[in-house]
């Protein structure tokens, strides 16, 4: 039986449940430690990998050592695609925000899988375009929109991913620092903090340590356009 999460997965959704369980053996289990890397920008790149249990990040380190935070990404996604198609050197390093657990599949595994299922190559191709629009829309709003309006949009997206509902609001536990969480939208801590206080004195959310409830999504919602 295939777990619920991995079904959500571009390269499991195109299967059938026996078909999905055959992919899922030929995949390396591996664990990773809080804080331990996966790979660095700059490795080889010929594999990808699904998230089963944990966070994890994947991040961009520029000349002068300032880090980018590109996403975080929790059971069921999947990243390292792109090395499939084009196995060159990683574009961004993954580490693990909390202990996680990853599947691995190599591209010589793959490959059996996209000669003899055209729906994974499709499906793997559409999750490729999906990130390439998330890329697109990301470097919009690093020119467009204020602070403000990218925490706003990161909180709404974090609680997408990891929120659960409570009789308050949505309660996102992140498991960010206050640090990644301004590598995650691209500015500074100093800037992300005031915006933070000023939503949480406007009662639209309530701040607590790597974590953050959101009281008012609708208000939060219309700040983040």
């Amino acid at each position: 039986m295939i777990d619920s999460n991995l079904h959500q997965t571009p390269l499991f959704s195109a299967l059938d449940e026996e078909a999905a369980s055959a992919l899922k053996q030929s995949m390396v289990p591996q664990t990773i430690k809080k804080g331990q890397t996966l790979f660095q920008e700059g490795d080889p790149g010929d594999r990808l990998y699904v998230v089963t249990e944990g966070k994890i990040k994947l991040s961009h380190a520029s000349g002068d050592g300032r880090e980018s935070l590109l996403m975080v990404l929790g059971p069921g996604d999947m990243f390292g695609e792109l090395s499939l198609f084009d196995p060159g050197p990683r574009t961004a390093t993954a580490s693990a925000v909390t202990d996680s657990k990853v599947l691995g599949l190599g591209n010589t595994d793959l490959n059996p899988w996209l000669a003899g299922r055209p729906e994974v190559s499709k499906a793997l191709l559409k999750a490729l375009a999906h990130r390439l629009r998330r890329t697109n829309e990301t470097m919009s709003d690093l020119v467009f929109a204020d602070v403000p309006g990218r925490v706003a949009k990161a909180l709404l997206e974090l609680g997408e991913k990891f929120g659960t509902k409570t009789s308050d609001g949505l309660y996102v536990h992140h498991d960010l620092t206050q640090e990644e969480l301004a590598q995650l939208v691209g500015a500074s801590r100093e800037t992300v903090n005031k915006a933070l206080a000023d939503f949480a004195t406007r009662g639209w959310v309530k701040l607590e340590t790597r974590s953050v409830e959101i009281l008012d999504v609708e208000r939060l919602s219309k700040r983040a356009r």
